[in-house]
């Protein structure tokens, strides 16, 4: 074999990387993780710097993103430690949401177990946080009318409990991909992050009251204000995970309306 001590063969990095040698000759192919040299014999050989980026590859690929996102990824964030360090912090993130899932779940088991009747307003605050509309109505009836923030407060209060825990559900998956897009120092006018301010723009085109939501969805000027406002209001920056977060969904949501919005 003509491993040397710098670098190794494909058939060690697909064991090692707990991976197969048909995906790394793929990821060279597509230009993601291209090898540090071609053998005489035409196996390919990967050093320290090809592992690392190997290793960043693999990481985006579990948080869902696609080889073009990935390779827009590598092309913005080329520091290795900065990147694996905002990697760190998605999977600290990652660690403890899971940790509060698991809690949730075995405090509901026991209940269940011990023939308890879980009502909803026993469930723990933890599977329903993020979401009291009531604590901005000053807010939006000073900045988009009292008829904006009556109109949407019925249509909540229509829902059923079930529809409400929904729409918060979906609410935090956003919420959460938000952050993850954001830790991972993804382009906020690039297609990751882009594809998330269209999520936000939907979700907002749903909820009557919406500036625009007569016509389809936000308006410009609305959906750039709101984006100012997870910055400037440290209770909608903290369910993005801070203000350095809230700051890039106000940039791709401002790239978004300035692109797709009239």
């Amino acid at each position: 074999m003509e491993t040397t001590i710098d670098d190794w063969s494909i058939q060690e990095i697909a064991r090692i990387a707990n991976t197969t040698s048909r995906t790394l000759r793929h990821y060279d192919e597509v230009g993601l993780v291209p090898p540090t040299r071609v053998g005489d014999n035409g196996y390919r050989y990967y050093d320290r710097a090809a592992l690392v980026r190997l290793q960043r590859v693999l990481m985006l690929r579990e948080m869902g993103l696609g080889i073009p996102a990935i390779a827009e990824m590598l092309t913005d964030q080329a520091d290795d430690v900065t990147a694996l360090e905002s990697h760190l912090v998605w999977l600290q993130e990652s660690r403890d949401r899971i940790a509060r899932q698991m809690a949730s779940v075995q405090k509901t088991i026991e209940e269940l177990k011990g023939g308890e009747r879980i009502m909803a307003k026993d469930m723990p605050h933890a599977m329903f946080d993020g979401f009291d509309h009531t604590v901005f109505k000053e807010e939006v009836e000073q900045k988009w009318g009292r008829e904006a923030y009556a109109t949407g407060d019925s249509w909540w209060r229509d829902k059923t409990d079930a529809q409400k825990a929904e729409w918060k559900a979906a609410l935090a998956a956003l919420e959460s991909d938000w952050a993850e897009a954001a830790v991972s120092g993804a382009d906020p006018a690039g297609d990751v992050a882009q594809a998330l301010a269209r999520r936000q723009f939907d979700n907002l085109a749903g909820i009557p009251g919406t500036p625009g939501y007569s016509t389809g969805g936000p308006t410009k000027e609305y959906f750039i204000g709101l984006g100012e406002l997870y910055v400037d209001d440290a209770r909608f920056a903290k369910n993005y995970g801070g203000a350095d977060n809230a700051a890039f969904v106000r940039d791709a949501m401002r790239a978004y309306a300035e692109r797709e919005l009239s």
